[in-house]
């Protein structure tokens, strides 16, 4: 597999601009999860994968090397966790989040 990265194509561009590789990312099935998964701190990998319903360590291997070579996740003797980077992209995420609880409440009231 290639690696992603801006500049480089992914599905829905052709020319790899990064807020679409950035969302081709995030759209990879548990990447979104593993993030939000560590926004309260690093995890081990056993604890992540429970955390994540017990994804299965080849794919949650696969989504650590994506997220670690985009610079969002690092690992050291403490486990996976954010980055500077992460750390950042995790509060934009957050405000989704935010978002997306006053989207679900305004369907409810419709």
């Amino acid at each position: 597999m290639d690696q992603k990265k801006p500049g480089t194509r992914v599905r829905g561009s052709t020319t790899g601009r990064p807020v679409m590789v950035l969302f081709d990312v995030l759209g990879q099935r548990w990447t979104l999860r593993i993030l939000w998964e560590l926004r309260h701190g690093r995890l081990n990998f056993r604890d992540l994968r429970g955390r994540c319903d017990d994804i299965s360590p080849t794919v949650l291997n696969a989504r650590l090397k994506t997220l670690r070579e985009l610079g969002f996740v690092d690992h050291d003797t403490d486990g996976y966790g954010y980055t500077a980077l992460g750390a950042d992209l995790a509060k934009k995420l957050a405000t989704f989040d935010r978002w997306a609880e006053n989207w679900a409440q305004s369907l409810d009231k419709s």
